[in-house]
């Protein structure tokens, strides 16, 4: 699969209740995307390109407790941001379910509506840069320091580690696939070519 459209499971959720095991973490899904509009100018240069990113987030570290797969963290402030976009409906809610932790609503998923293809082969020519800071982060939080204090960090770590293997090995394919969805609002047909990079 190159690209699945996360976003009519985000309106469906709106309407209806969490999957089974996620709703301690959204008693409600009564939260509005909109009510931060412009967060896409302080969007944090390491979300990978899709619908959801994080921007001037809270730094309380919740996101990863719920979407682990997805969520990490920088190591200036603390802020979240999305490594990898959802491609199934329980990641989305996950996704969903780590942006409503956040009280400064500095999530969004209007990414389809921002990133142009051209953004997207911006971002993925700097992806050295990406990767870099990725294996730096895993290099100092891996470190045990205190037992209490680091526990975090070394779990966090571990989204560093598998942030730089996705840039490694299924990024492209998916960026791909995205640059056909936002050229064609479809996901491509088996036969059809995906756009290069």
């Amino acid at each position: 699969m190159s690209y699945w459209d996360p976003i009519p499971t985000v309106w469906a959720c709106v309407e209806g209740e969490p999957l089974p095991g996620l709703s301690e973490w959204v008693p409600a899904y009564n939260h509005s995307w909109d009510a931060c509009p412009d967060v896409w100018q302080e969007r944090n240069w390491r979300n990978v390109p899709g619908p959801f990113y994080g921007a001037m987030t809270d730094s309380c570290w919740v996101g990863r407790g719920v979407a682990p797969d997805h969520i990490l963290y920088d190591d200036e402030y603390g802020l979240e941001f999305v490594y990898r976009q959802p491609r199934t409906p329980e990641e989305t809610h996950r996704v969903m379910a780590a942006a409503w932790q956040d009280p400064m609503e500095g999530f969004q998923c209007d990414g389809d509506e921002r990133w142009t293809p051209e953004l997207v082969r911006e971002w993925w020519r700097d992806r050295g840069r990406v990767r870099e800071w990725a294996v730096a982060l895993d290099r100092t939080w891996s470190v045990s320091k205190d037992e209490d204090e680091d526990e975090d960090e070394r779990e966090a770590a571990g989204g560093a580690r598998a942030y730089v293997a996705y840039i490694d090995d299924g990024l492209a394919d998916y960026l791909r696939g995205y640059l056909f969805w936002l050229a064609e609002r479809r996901p491509p047909a088996a036969d059809e070519p995906l756009p290069k990079l």
